[in-house]
């Protein structure tokens, strides 16, 4: 079993959910059932994810989990780019959280492409 903790790709998507959760509190009020659950339900899904595969007994059901993790990373990412339409905030604040998720989404395939590899390798 795997420390979630220890994975800098988890350390980093769970700072990026308490980020969206201080961004969206300041969202408008009626949102609060829609835009703003959505949002902090798919940024929370990511860590989430990550932390459900690290406790999988092999890299197969890992990297599903990482799958997951990933949808939820794209989704949180177009909900992002909705916020930024809808002026919830700023251009600033959108390109630079759009960013982030970005580099969630990176780093989350090439843990993906590790597992695999990790997979192929033929065992001695």
């Amino acid at each position: 079993m795997r420390d979630f903790k220890k994975y800098d790709i988890w350390q980093l998507s769970h700072s990026f959910t308490l980020e969206i959760y201080k961004i969206t509190s300041l969202f408008p009020k009626e949102e609060l059932y829609g835009l703003t659950s959505q949002i902090r339900r798919a940024s929370s899904s990511i860590p989430t994810n990550i932390s459900e595969g690290c406790g999988r007994n092999s890299d197969k059901e890992f990297n599903q989990f990482l799958n997951i993790a990933l949808g939820s990373a794209s989704e949180t990412e177009y909900l992002l780019i909705l916020a930024k339409y809808l002026q919830y905030f700023n251009n600033e604040i959108a390109e630079n959280q759009i960013e982030k998720i970005n580099s969630i989404k990176s780093k989350i395939y090439k843990l993906k492409q590790i597992l695999i590899q990790q997979q192929e390798k033929p065992k001695a």
